[in-house]
């Protein structure tokens, strides 16, 4: 076997050669300022002046510069991440809320981490252990529960911040950003009577858990103040997916005297129940009306396109990302609430009750 000879310099593969990483020296000297400064006005801090800081920044940039994140995350105890915690993922609804979310800790610096529990008081544990231990410096909750094993009270949390999106659970003391789920069902339910149903369906969230049970209460409290009575076997409970939409709408039309109407507690679960009234042979609106909640990005394209409750998701995002952010920079543990605007939109799964 003929052994090769070394390569000679400059013959064969070309040897690939270390550039140096710029750092705040390097943008110290092309900006005509001190590091100091630098680090300052990279830290966004508040005492470099606007014109500086965008010198300094227009540095970084010509020069490529990357902050390293795991010292300036040392230096200053933090680890510049928030935890988003859902119940699951694969639900659109939660697109938007990310989008408003993320928009807004970009822009102060934080990188959104996304936890989805499934519903698992386990897996939900392993979400307030990754706040406790200091891997996420706040969380965005959006799940109907805390886990009885970490009482937002107790000594192990410290003063994380927490802020509960779009959930209610009660007595928690935390921070809240919703909408009045009270009213708006109550609005979808008074559209169905409006157009002349009596016999109103509904399928609704996890009860008991609060969010739940308040589009229920709504739904209820709209028939009872227009006269009418509810039999039991025209309510059923889901779990917010589309196939407990279907299992749902399913029980409830197999009644004796089935309604001419279904308010569901949100889009998904309507998709489902649309498609189980197919499967029926029942025509939607011509033989059953049917309303959710949410307004999904897709509800506009479905067949026929969803009247529905809308959220304004994004800007709820937002909120809720900047009502955090307020929480991490001050440590205050009294809660803060707000409560965001919803819209009626309506369009073809909604019509008059067809006459005898």
């Amino acid at each position: 076997m003929e052994v090769g000879h070394p390569a000679k310099k400059g013959e064969g593969r070309p040897v690939a050669t270390m550039v140096a990483r710029p750092n705040i020296k390097d943008i110290a000297r092309l900006a005509g300022v001190s590091t100091a400064t630098v680090s300052r006005a990279l830290s966004d801090s508040g005492v470099v002046t606007e014109a500086t800081r965008a010198k300094v920044h227009d540095a970084a940039r010509k020069l490529n510069y990357r902050l390293n994140v795991r010292a300036r995350n040392l230096r200053i105890q933090k680890s510049m991440a928030v935890l988003l915690v859902v119940r699951n993922m694969a639900n659109p609804f939660y697109l938007d809320i990310f989008k408003g979310v993320e928009g807004i800790a970009r822009a102060a610096g934080y990188v959104v981490l996304m936890g989805n529990t499934e519903d698992d008081a386990n897996r939900e544990i392993e979400y307030f252990d990754m706040l406790r231990d200091g891997h996420a410096d706040g969380m965005i909750l959006m799940t109907g529960n805390l886990p009885q094993e970490h009482q937002v009270l107790d000594d192990r949390f410290g003063s994380a911040p927490i802020v509960v999106a779009l959930e209610a659970i009660e007595n928690c003391g935390l921070a809240h950003v919703d909408v009045d789920n009270r009213a708006a069902s109550r609005t979808a339910v008074r559209h169905l009577l409006d157009l002349g149903h009596t016999r109103i369906g509904h399928i609704a969230g996890p009860v008991p858990e609060v969010l739940g049970q308040l589009r229920l209460d709504g739904f209820r409290m709209a028939m009872a103040e227009a006269g009418h009575s509810v039999p039991s076997c025209h309510e059923a409970v889901g779990d917010y997916s589309i196939q407990s939409g279907r299992r749902c709408c399913r029980r409830i039309f197999e009644s004796e005297t089935p309604p001419t109407a279904l308010f569901v507690a949100n889009d998904e679960m309507a998709f489902g129940a649309i498609g189980e009234l197919r499967d029926m042979g029942l025509r939607v609106p011509q033989d059953v009306s049917v309303i959710g909640f949410d307004d999904l990005f897709v509800s506009d394209s479905f067949s026929p396109p969803l009247t529905t409750i809308r959220q304004p998701c994004i800007e709820i995002g937002r909120k809720t990302m900047t009502m955090l952010i307020d929480l991490m920079g001050s440590g205050r543990r009294s809660p803060q609430m707000c409560q965001m605007p919803t819209e009626l939109v309506v369009r073809g799964s909604t019509a008059p009750l067809a006459q005898a």
